[in-house]
């Protein structure tokens, strides 16, 4: 009888890693879960609490553990990754960080793009940066993720996989809110703001990301790996999908030179290959088959 995989989780409490969490349960894996203890986690799992910022939280929480994968759902400073560099150096076979599109913020291409294209273990990474300020880690987002994925693959202690995840969407439990921001704009006709030169992005659902991520853990391929399903879609026809939905509604677009504009409109395309995931051998689904239902069961 094959041994059962023990796997961490750390995070994982709502959304996509929640469900990452039953897919690994039922395929007979012994879960733990690290958070810092805030919310439950599943049945079935071990649950540890630390401090993901507080080495010895996470030492003194982890004991002798040792694991043959880390999936790291939160990790999202360079300080963070750090950390859990030490602490994890000699205790998994493999570490799986989540990442995002955002890590190509700086790339603008009219193709789709490639893991490539980012580099991380050329990306400068500075620790001093105030990564513990909430406004600035909000705003800096795919930059932190970017030094967080160079920490690890600058210098690997383990066998590193960044997973750099399209725009998630799907679920009645999205705590987003950004498909319900087009829909209260479409009842009520409110202008929704986006980009002069709006471009398009590539787009995931909620459980087909837990799928990878749970394939994923079975696999032994390292470096970054870009996770979309086929398609790209901008916000003229995500609203189109909402609008069906709301009845007498008015779709207006304002195109906006400065300012704030609305969620799932860029100024630049986060169009990404998937063409390496599908080599490795996983199937993704198209955005257009899941669309609508996504859309039905969030705003219908």
């Amino acid at each position: 009888m094959e041994k059962a995989r023990e796997i961490l989780v750390i995070g994982g409490s709502r959304y996509f890693g929640k469900r990452l969490i039953a897919r690994l349960l039922a395929a007979g894996d012994r879960v733990t879960v690290l958070n810092r203890g805030s919310s439950a986690p599943p049945s079935g799992v071990t649950h540890l609490i630390a401090d993901r910022d507080d080495e010895h939280s996470m030492l003194g929480a982890l004991g002798s553990r040792a694991f043959d994968t880390v999936v790291d759902q939160v990790c999202y400073t360079p300080r963070q990754a750090a950390i859990a560099r030490r602490v994890f150096a000699g205790r998994t076979r493999r570490y799986v960080m989540t990442s995002t599109v955002e890590v190509y913020e700086y790339e603008d291409s009219i193709a789709l793009v490639r893991e490539d294209a980012v580099d991380t273990t050329t990306v400068p990474v500075d620790l001093e940066l105030p990564w513990g300020d909430p406004e600035f880690l909000e705003s800096h987002y795919g930059e932190g993720k970017r030094q967080a994925e160079s920490v690890f693959a600058t210098d690997p202690a383990f066998p590193f996989t960044a997973v750099r995840v399209a725009h998630v969407l799907g679920g009645t439990d999205d705590f987003t809110g950004r498909l319900a921001h087009y829909a209260d704009r479409i009842r009520t006709g409110e202008p929704i703001a986006v980009p002069v030169d709006n471009q398009p992005a590539t787009y995931i659902h909620v459980e087909e990301i837990a799928d990878f991520l749970a394939w994923t853990v079975g696999q032994n391929f390292t470096g970054p790996v870009n996770a979309a399903s086929h398609g790209l879609l901008g916000t003229e026809e995500l609203c189109e999908a909402v609008a069906v939905h709301v009845p007498d509604g008015r779709t207006v677009l304002r195109p906006v030179e400065v300012g704030e504009v609305s969620p799932l409109s860029f100024t630049h395309s986060y169009g990404m290959s998937n063409a390496r995931a599908t080599r490795l051998g996983f199937a993704f689904g198209e955005v257009r088959g899941w669309l609508p239902g996504v859309v039905a069961e969030t705003v219908g």
